[in-house]
């Protein structure tokens, strides 16, 4: 399976979208929408309640068992998101967070949505969706079978709006871009000539299995990447940049969860 992302302004146009791929002929364990924020939205919540969707606190999963009627998109969940808030999810990642939580309203799953991976979505696209999410945007993934139907859907969400992953992985890059050489050249180093190995490292800081760890903690997990990253550039200084690059990522994912990092 090829996870395959877009991203869109209006929550409108997402479900739309998400439609339109089920009309193609994509199942709903095979589609997922994420919609920001919970309050203009209506989804039932249960049998014998009351159409709304409940309030979550941390990382719980809080609303919707069944079909999600009010967005017609099936299965739907509400869940806080660290450094994100409260995000309606439907499909496939829903379904999934509903197993995670044991189908008990409220239960607590902890990063179990940033470990999207485990339902198909690559690790290292998460965090532009989580992006998206904070700037009140809806994302929108399909699960293909094949490249011809991964072409296809990406076809569908360019014609019907939808920013790509690649692009908006950049937007949000220029918008720390600056901040970051400044720093880094005022450490008397060469932001020019490091950026590539820095970016890589701030990533690898925002990636699930390594979001809040120390880097010395994740040395283990970082080694392949490092190993390829020496291969392919003898001649430069990889890992002095990669680590400064993740010691950032690191105290930015701090940021966006309101805690202090050094």
């Amino acid at each position: 399976m090829e996870a395959v992302g877009g991203i869109f302004v209006s929550p409108n146009d997402a479900q739309r979208v998400a439609r339109e791929l089920h009309a193609m002929g994509l199942a709903e364990d095979k589609v997922a929408v994420l919609l920001p924020g919970q309050e203009d939205y209506s989804v039932p919540i249960g049998e014998g309640e009351q159409t709304g969707v409940s309030k979550v606190i941390g990382g719980t999963v809080g609303a919707a068992a069944g079909a999600a009627g009010g967005l017609g998109l099936g299965m739907a969940v509400t869940a806080a998101i660290s450094g994100v808030g409260p995000v309606i999810v439907t499909g496939f990642l829903g379904a999934t967070l509903l197993g995670v939580a044991g189908a008990s309203i409220g239960a607590a799953v902890g990063d179990a949505v940033e470990n999207a991976a485990a339902a198909g979505v690559p690790e290292d696209e998460w965090f532009v969706y989580e992006d998206a999410l904070r700037q009140d945007r809806s994302v929108v993934i399909a699960l293909a079978g094949d490249e011809p139907s991964a072409e296809s859907i990406r076809g569908l969400l360019v014609r019907r709006g939808a920013e790509t992953v690649d692009a908006a992985r950049e937007k949000w890059w220029i918008g720390l871009r600056n901040a970051e050489k400044e720093r880094y050249t005022a450490s008397g180093k060469d932001f020019q000539r490091d950026e590539v190995f820095f970016r890589l490292g701030f990533q690898a800081a925002l990636q699930a299995r390594t979001r809040g760890k120390e880097y010395d903690h994740v040395l283990n997990e970082t080694a392949d990447e490092l190993q390829e990253l020496k291969r392919r550039c003898p001649s430069s200084e990889v890992e002095e940049p990669f680590r400064r690059g993740y010691e950032r990522g690191r105290a930015y994912y701090e940021s966006l969860r309101g805690k202090k990092s050094e």
